[in-house]
């Protein structure tokens, strides 16, 4: 049918195809039958119709087939024809111009819609394919692109597909940035100012403040601090949305709307059957053609026909994960030189977007990155500011009873827990990066301790979903070192530590393993600083002892290892408990058989850092043990 003289057929077939291909059990079915090849050449089909749903069935497959797949396709040189597609639709973007009149009302712009598939796709392939992204360069894609941007406020959808694949093909990817001249610059810009308040605007400006940040190395120096500002000003922006309250609201206005859609129906078919009644009494009454009188209360041409309450949500809640997502990455990138740090803490504070950037009141996050030492006290409370605590608290009840009950907001759900989770490995990226002081000092440390806690014990029974226990156990990780680092007073309690731990050591998730054992290491060792702590020390000696020798990853095992060393490395209380759980006789018989599994499972299964980690550890088990010897032979 691909390849039936008639477009309709051609058509139907990429569109059957294309709803085949969202189950991703039949995908293999398809890749034997050259299904790339098939639809590839349909990309440049003399039918317009049939081009969009090629192109469709194309993105579908490449986003549900994942990364393999995506490979598979530009093997099979999807890029050919795409690449001739985007510049195509590029060209005759201007000449296909989409009428400002009610879009209810609009016919469909099939070289926009066309656009916006065969962006997606690319997008798709460049985040899991390296050869895409190079002939994304090669090809000059990005002015093509670009040229999309320009109709964002006709059709932002397009507009948000753009800035996606901007983002994807910008990332670690040097080769492109001598593409981003002044004029492509000055589009991206516009965009970030776009003042428009819809959450879809929202989104857009967050995805190319992203991929502002990712080309942050075209920037002149002298503009890198209000960049930057202008950055975190629209993160800002976006995180201080209340989901949870936004889903309520467009809840309530998608009801609103569904009611006068109803009422306006009924309202129509009563007139049709009183002005058949009217005719039939009276047959030499002259019918009123159809469409010339407008009731006043039919408002249903001005009704959007999609669920555009839905989509608002759906965007806020994109934007708030990729501005969380952005910032972990802000703060893992390479620390700026003195020359960049000088030209940060001396931008002309008239330069554009500064207004407000220093305002308390603002609630703007500043990343470390972006904190000299001379404004590092004003941003003091505003380092872990309250809009992202606010995104690791647990998503509004009243909008998650909303989304159970309506199956297609469902999905919302997922992604309220998702921009949770990213909150906190947000916020475990900045414990790393910051000193106790940037981060309010030690009552503000153990004002976050607590609400973590609290996210960890406030429901009758532990978490278990492991998304947000390695996320939530990172951040605590991170936070009781920080606080261990400094002897700031823990406010979690030892049954609490265990009760996590004994949790997390069960999770498939080899992370969260690592981090309950390591946060119980970080706790005991200040512990073993006390008084009257042996019992609690026994009770974590006896829980890392088993990890260490039971555990079925040998990474998890070596940590579990290292914790032992530092609860147990000094102190009375930590030798007396150290006796009467005998760790040194069961060290001593499990240190060969560590070595045997090291010897076994080392060069197979782990990267290079991880067996240097795993052989720092063999190499301390060995001291720990000589160690405690010394103990034994010490006279009391």
């Amino acid at each position: 049918q691909l390849q039936h003289p008639s477009a309709e057929v051609r058509e139907y077939a990429c569109a059957s195809i294309s709803k085949l291909l969202q189950q991703k059990h039949v995908i293999p079915a398809f890749l034997q039958r050259d299904v790339v090849r098939c639809l590839g050449p349909l990309l440049m089909d003399h039918s317009l119709a049939v081009r969009e749903t090629a192109a469709g069935a194309l993105r579908n497959l490449s986003a549900c087939g994942g990364f393999e797949v995506c490979d598979d396709m530009v093997t099979k040189d999807i890029m050919t024809p795409l690449v001739a597609l985007l510049k195509e639709c590029s060209t005759g973007l201007d000449a296909n111009q989409l009428s400002p009149k009610k879009r209810r009302e609009r016919s469909k712009n099939y070289v926009e819609d066309i656009a916006n598939e065969a962006v997606n796709l690319l997008w798709n392939v460049c985040e899991c394919s390296n050869t895409a992204v190079r002939i994304f360069n090669k090809e000059g894609c990005l002015e093509a692109v670009l040229h999309y941007m320009k109709k964002y406020s006709t059709n932002v959808d397009l507009a948000i597909s753009v800035a996606n694949c901007l983002q994807a093909v910008t990332e670690d990817n040097p080769d492109l940035l001598s593409s981003f001249n002044a004029s492509a610059q000055q589009i991206l810009e516009t965009m970030m100012l776009c003042p428009d308040s819809t959450m879809k605007h929202v989104l857009l400006r967050t995805l190319i403040a992203g991929t502002t940040w990712n080309i942050k190395d075209t920037i002149p120096p002298g503009s890198l601090g209000s960049m930057v500002n202008a950055i975190l000003k629209i993160f800002s922006e976006s995180l201080a949305i209340d989901a949870g309250e936004m889903i309520i609201r467009m809840n309530e206005a998608e009801k609103n709307r569904l009611k006068l859609a109803a009422e306006a129906e009924t309202e129509e078919g009563m007139s049709d059957v009183i002005d058949n009644c009217v005719l039939s009494e009276d047959d030499a009454m002259e019918e009123i053609p159809k469409g010339k009188v407008r009731r006043e209360n039919d408002i249903s041409d001005l009704l959007p026909s999609d669920e555009w309450e839905l989509d608002e949500v759906t965007a806020l809640l994109m934007a708030q994960q990729t501005a969380l997502e952005i910032i972990v990455n802000m703060c893992c990138s390479e620390d700026p030189s003195d020359d960049e740090w000088e030209e940060l803490s001396s931008s002309d504070e008239s330069d554009l977007f500064m207004e407000n950037t220093y305002d308390e009141g603002s609630g703007l996050l500043m990343s470390p990155l972006c904190l000299s030492d001379e404004v590092n006290s004003a941003f003091l409370n505003n380092l872990i500011p309250k809009k992202i605590l606010e995104k690791t608290a647990f998503p509004n009840s009243v909008a998650l009873d909303i989304c159970t009950h309506n199956p297609s907001w469902k999905p919302l759900i997922k992604k309220l827990r998702v921009v949770q989770c990213r909150a906190l490995t947000c916020l475990h990226s900045i414990l790393l990066v910051s000193d106790v002081d940037c981060l309010g000092g030690a009552s503000a440390l153990q004002s976050l301790a607590q609400h973590l806690s609290q996210l960890v014990f406030s429901k009758t029974e532990l978490p278990t979903d492991t998304e947000f226990l390695e996320a939530i156990t990172s951040a605590l990780r991170a936070l009781l070192q920080t606080m261990a680092s400094k002897n700031i007073s823990q406010c979690m309690t030892p049954e609490q530590l265990l009760a996590l731990c004994e949790a997390g050591i069960h999770s498939s998730n080899a992370s969260v393993r690592v981090n309950v054992v390591s946060i119980l290491g970080i706790s005991g060792s200040v512990l073993a600083k006390g008084q009257d702590t042996a019992e609690t020390l026994k009770m974590i000696g006896k829980f890392l002892l088993e990890v260490a020798m039971k555990e079925s990853s040998l990474v998890v095992a070596g940590e579990a290892l290292d914790a032992l060393f530092d609860v147990f490395a000094d102190g009375e209380e930590a030798e007396k408990a150290a006796v009467q759980i005998k760790l040194l006789p069961a060290l001593k018989e499990f240190q060969p058989v560590f070595k045997m599994r090291m010897r076994k499972e080392g060069k197979r299964r782990f990267s290079t850092d991880q067996l240097c980690v795993l052989n720092n550890v063999k190499m301390n088990l060995r001291r720990f043990i000589a160690y405690q010897e010394t103990l034994g032979k010490t006279p009391t």
